[in-house]
């Protein structure tokens, strides 16, 4: 038999198998790894069909999380690093959403003039022509963070943006309509870069500076400048975006707590937001 050769998508369901009960899908993904003894099918005395991983499949899982942290960048190390840092506040952290936002357009021109003799059916200053002066872009910023709070007026948003070279920053900052469409989003947003490729004085003075001091390993995060507070209230669209998107989770956060442990049933205090 020839040996499967594995894809990202066998090795996602390997994954999402894992952290899953373990539902079959029963489709061809499933079945390459079935033959490759990957997983095994279980069934319970009542009948029941689950998937588990094998300790191949888990060992193949290992692996190639070791060969992705090899492989990232050190702008996605230092994403990573300060995606932690703002974890371990207490937030709740996106990386790489896609997001619709508004930036300012060019205000369209004026329809050719009506002639006297006939009266026009709506004015010309409409609600629609306004809101044509608007432009819809796709925005991505490398982490976009809320704060852990079930009350929407204290939820915060934040837009952080990761810059590891001087030449990634400097391009990012020709871009004014990337800008605006972040500042669109959250409330506030920062530029986040490792100390002296580039001083505060060069960059717009509404956007917040955070600078990595030290190594991407062993290194201090420093808030050289807070960001200009703008109150923003979420679109529904980046709602939904939230909704069907995965937050981070730090190295020691646990999925769920088990049963039994102290605190694991208590409520939080009537206080705390």
């Amino acid at each position: 038999m020839t040996p499967l050769t594995l894809t990202r998508f066998h090795r996602a369901r390997l994954m999402q198998i894992w952290r899953s009960a373990g539902w079959p899908c029963k489709d061809a993904l499933e079945i390459d790894l079935l033959a490759a003894q990957l997983v095994v099918l279980h069934t319970s005395p009542e009948g029941c069909e689950t998937l588990r991983l094998t300790e191949e499949g888990i060992r193949t899982l290992a692996q190639a999380r070791q060969r992705g942290a090899r492989a990232l960048s050190a702008h996605d190390r230092l994403g990573q690093k300060f995606a932690g840092h703002l974890l371990a506040s207490g937030r709740i952290v996106w990386r790489e959403l896609s997001l619709r936002a508004v930036i300012d357009g060019a205000v369209p021109e004026a329809p050719a003039p009506i002639p006297a003799t006939s009266s026009p059916l709506w004015s010309e200053d409409t609600p629609a022509r306004r809101t044509a002066a608007n432009v819809w872009r796709m925005a991505r910023p490398d982490l976009f963070s809320v704060r852990n709070t079930s009350v929407p007026a204290y939820l915060q948003p934040m837009v952080h943006e990761i810059k590891y070279s001087r030449a990634d920053l400097l391009s990012d900052l020709r871009h004014d309509a990337k800008r605006q469409a972040y500042q669109w989003l959250c409330e506030e947003c920062y530029y986040v870069f490792p100390a002296g490729i580039a001083e505060a004085g060069e960059i717009p003075e509404h956007f917040g500076i955070w600078v990595l001091h030290g190594g991407l390993d062993d290194g201090r995060f420093e808030l050289l400048r807070p960001a200009r507070h703008a109150s923003c209230t979420l679109p529904f669209a980046v709602w939904m975006a939230l909704c069907k998107a995965t937050p981070l989770r730090g190295e020691d956060e646990t999925a769920q707590a088990h049963l039994g442990e102290p605190g694991a049933g208590e409520l939080p205090p009537a206080d705390m937001p």
